[in-house]
């Protein structure tokens, strides 16, 4: 076996471990998606935004208004059957439907 085929495989039975020369070549990356490059993006974004800063200047900026839970199109849809519900019951009891 040559010494260049010996990456390929991990220790041959014949070779001790310690004379294996082990390919030098950076291992297969995957090719990044676009939503995974945009994260990586932020991600530094905000690490280089945080250098040079102390604890309490970077807890102050992360600091935003609480979001909602519930988003704005199920609250509506909720307010509508709760209060729409009154307001036919309403309706029914004034007018004698």
């Amino acid at each position: 076996m040559r010494r260049a085929d010996l990456w390929r495989c991990a220790y041959p039975p014949h070779i001790p471990a310690a004379r294996v020369v082990f390919d030098r070549r950076p291992p297969p990356y995957r090719a990044q998606t676009p939503q995974q490059r945009r994260a990586n993006a932020k991600f530094a974004k905000d690490n280089e935004s945080r250098m040079g800063k102390s604890e309490d200047q970077i807890k102050k900026r992360t600091k935003e208004a609480p979001k909602s839970p519930i988003s704005p199109v199920w609250l509506g849809l909720l307010a509508f059957v709760v209060f729409g519900g009154i307001v036919f019951e309403a309706f029914s009891r004034m007018f004698g439907f």
